[in-house]
């Protein structure tokens, strides 16, 4: 896999295809001292297009769990569960930001999460399947040792992706003590109150995630690769804004 950004123009070869694409305003190119450029894709530019309340369907919150505003998803946390996509999707690319309103935060977003998954769960529960991504705040780490009296080195809050249920992954390194979760290379997620960025590539069932502007993690050989993409709510609130997607042969 080669992943190129530069000024106005983007080249991608992966999984056997080729894909060069014109983005004068899908690229945004910042300068960090330490990683030289950093490639921030917006989801702006030719085949992109926002999702919004109308390309989601609730499976299993309450009817107030989730609150629409424009781009802007406010999500109270309560009960356990998701919300998904209106239609399944295969090869795509995905942007999101989100942020955590509370210390200790958990959500997630599934890829790939088949319709047998979905069906019947009730609230409280979350998907038997799909590829989770995960959206963690950091005070999670602490109130889990705290809690537990264990060390938390089976997850990270700095975007760890991993299969659910039934669903597989190879993970691609460095990976959680069992070799199920595809650890970030790089810690890169900020705290609460403050947004995040996800950029989310998913090809023939290989899938990789950026954070804030740099690829952290994903993994290969997902089965299934096509299916629903989910918004999580898991205990505390959080908010998404600016879902945008484009869909790939």
């Amino acid at each position: 896999m080669i992943f190129q950004s530069v000024i106005g123009r983007c080249a991608v070869i992966a999984a056997g295809w080729i894909m060069f694409s014109d983005l004068p305003t899908a690229v945004a190119e910042e300068t960090v001292a330490t990683t030289g450029v950093v490639a921030k894709i917006d989801g702006v530019g030719l085949g992109w297009r926002a999702l919004g309340k109308e390309d989601f369907t609730n499976v299993n919150c309450y009817e107030d769990t989730w609150a629409w505003d424009g781009s802007l998803v406010k999500c109270t946390g309560k009960p356990v569960g998701v919300i998904r996509s209106i239609k399944p999707y295969t090869n795509f690319e995905l942007v999101a930001e989100w942020q955590h309103l509370r210390a200790g935060g958990n959500s997630g977003i599934f890829v790939w999460a088949s319709e047998q998954a979905l069906n019947s769960i009730k609230p409280g529960q979350l998907p038997p399947g799909g590829i989770e991504v995960q959206v963690l705040d950091h005070g999670y780490t602490e109130q889990y040792e705290k809690s537990s009296g264990k060390k938390a080195d089976w997850f990270t809050s700095h975007g760890d992706v991993f299969p659910v249920g039934s669903s597989k992954m190879k993970p691609f390194p460095p990976t959680a003590p069992n070799g199920q979760r595809s650890f970030p290379r790089k810690n890169l997620s900020k705290g609460i109150n403050e947004w995040n960025h996800y950029y989310v590539r998913a090809i023939n069932g290989e899938i990789r995630l950026w954070v804030n502007g740099e690829e952290v993690s994903g993994g290969e050989k997902c089965e299934p690769a096509t299916g629903f993409l989910c918004l999580e709510s898991e205990g505390a609130p959080v908010e998404f804004r600016n879902i945008r997607i484009r869909e790939l042969p």
